[in-house]
């Protein structure tokens, strides 16, 4: 069950993400509004990463490529 926690929540993040432009590459972003022991977890596998102190994270190339995968198999339509 922790599993598919973690795969929805990484879902979830992707979904729910913008893109911030403003910085020298694009990145996603998205608040912090799940979890904290499931974000640690996807920290720890680096699919987000972002300081402790800040309200929002970062998708990681993995962790949209992850998102981007979890999406076909839960047939969910692209952002």
């Amino acid at each position: 069950m922790e599993e598919k926690i973690k795969a929805h929540t990484l879902l979830l993040v992707y979904l729910t993400s913008w893109k911030e432009d403003e910085l020298y590459e694009e990145m996603r972003r998205s608040w912090k509004g799940y979890p904290f022991d499931v974000l640690n977890e996807l920290t720890d596998e680096d699919f987000i990463r972002g300081s402790i102190r800040s309200k929002s994270v970062y998708l990681t190339e993995a962790g949209i490529i992850e998102a981007k995968v979890l999406m076909k198999k839960y047939q969910v339509n692209d952002v």
